[in-house]
């Protein structure tokens, strides 16, 4: 009844009758989901790279509690709980994820992991966003998600607040079967939320005792410029540089992309003969770079000055993330789909740069790897509709062993492996 009630809203039909058994709570918020533009199969955006999460967690006011987090709702050996714990920051995006291993893994498949963003703007119907959308502890069981990629689990949240000026400072959320959904799991969150406020008030009032007040001191302004190399599946470089007057966007040429690429992965710098050989090969290498390092000097003062790279040795004085990085954080974090995703191509597919060939093929093996050992067969079969994973016999094979004998899929899946076979057959 959900599912269809689900669809009959998707579809714009507010009216129809299935809509009045949903939950009202539910309602609205698919009806909020619609408003927002909200994918019904989207997967979470990225907010917080692997960097930016550590920084934002160090400095986050529930970074002190979450021992009090694991203790109250992961009692025992955690990898075998039967469900995840996430705290989230008040703007929805997940900052710590613990629990099952084995839930966090097919969780992460449809992008429950760090540094998401699952706030209701982002992903629809969800406990986290939900909650703090409403300032309240909710329940939302299975069918009840806008998203359809979250169907298959069932979660309870609540916002923690600050206990002097109830601002709200983040989100409590346990996902997994309907145990999750239980009017015990919504008791334990609601307490541990509340347990929580607690503790961060008595340690606001032992500090208090311990040391006299002193001035604050404003911090000093800092650039919050967010530079992004994006070399996946581009034969050209993007330099996308975000900061407080707005995003922009340069185009480089692949050799300078290149040069970027190869100091960005190396952030303790290159000699000019080692920069030269992962970028030119051959034993003048250094000579044929150090005019090319002009050139890209010229460029990047004109469009991005903070990364003009500094001299002996070369190396960047500005971090820039490339979407390679991003791509390994995912599967890192077990977003195996979300990962799948972001991987839009080989590293620079034309360049020949010794160094670009090594990072290309590095990326391809750990994108096969972490799916094959750890991906659900949904993803393995989105993987294998990919020009990389197209004529992988053994990944095809695996897929095949993992879909349920009935299942319409595998009749593809064994006309490409006899493609393959067939293929292999035909005499040079």
């Amino acid at each position: 009844m959900i599912e269809r009630a689900h669809e009959e809203i998707l579809a714009g039909n507010p009216a129809d009758q299935r809509l009045r058994d949903v939950r009202p709570l539910v309602r609205e918020s698919w009806t909020r989901a619609l408003a927002d533009l909200v994918g019904a199969e989207s997967l979470p955006p990225l907010d917080l790279s692997a960097a930016d999460l550590e920084e934002y967690r160090r400095a986050h006011p529930l970074s002190g509690v979450m021992d009090m987090v694991r203790g109250l709702l992961l009692p025992g050996e955690e990898d075998d709980s039967g469900v995840v714990v996430a705290v989230g920051d008040a703007a929805g995006r997940l900052l710590w994820i613990e629990g099952d291993r084995s839930i966090r893994s097919l969780t992460g498949a449809m992008g429950f992991v760090e540094g998401a963003n699952w706030s209701e703007e982002a992903v629809g119907t969800a406990a986290p966003g939900t909650a703090l959308r409403l300032d309240r502890s909710v329940q939302i069981h299975g069918a009840e998600h806008f998203n359809r990629l979250v169907q298959p689990w069932s979660c309870t949240a609540a916002p923690v607040h600050d206990p002097e000026t109830r601002r709200i400072l983040g989100v409590i959320d346990v996902t997994g079967g309907t145990e999750a959904v239980s009017a015990q799991a919504q008791l334990l969150v609601d307490a541990t939320a509340r347990a929580i406020e607690g503790e961060l008030m008595v340690s606001r009032l032992r500090e208090r005792a311990e040391a006299p007040p002193r001035p604050r001191r404003s911090p000093p302004p800092r650039d919050t410029a967010r530079v992004t190399l994006r070399v996946l599946g581009r034969d050209r470089g993007l330099l996308d540089v975000a900061g407080s007057d707005g995003e922009r966007v340069h185009e480089l040429s692949t050799r300078h992309a290149e040069i970027l690429l190869m100091l960005a992965t190396h952030r303790q710098g290159l000699s000019a003969e080692r920069l030269g050989e992962l970028v030119y090969g051959g034993a003048d290498a250094a000579d044929t770079l150090r005019p090319e390092m002009v050139r890209l000097r010229k460029v990047l003062e004109r469009s991005a000055p903070a990364l003009v790279p500094a001299s002996r040795p070369y190396r960047l004085t500005t971090d820039v993330e490339t979407d390679v990085q991003q791509v390994m954080s995912l599967l890192d974090r077990g977003a195996h789909r979300v990962a799948l995703a972001a991987y839009r191509g080989d590293v620079l597919p034309d360049s020949v740069a010794p160094g670009v060939e090594e990072l290309r093929e590095t990326a391809r093996m750990t994108l096969r790897e972490g799916l094959m050992a750890e991906a659900s067969v949904d993803v393995l079969l989105a993987y294998a509709d990919t020009d990389a994973g197209a004529e992988d016999e053994e990944l095809l094979r695996l897929c095949l062993g993992m879909l349920p004998p009935r299942s319409p899929k595998r009749a593809a899946l064994v006309a490409k492996l006899e493609q393959l076979q067939a293929k292999e057959e035909q005499p040079d």
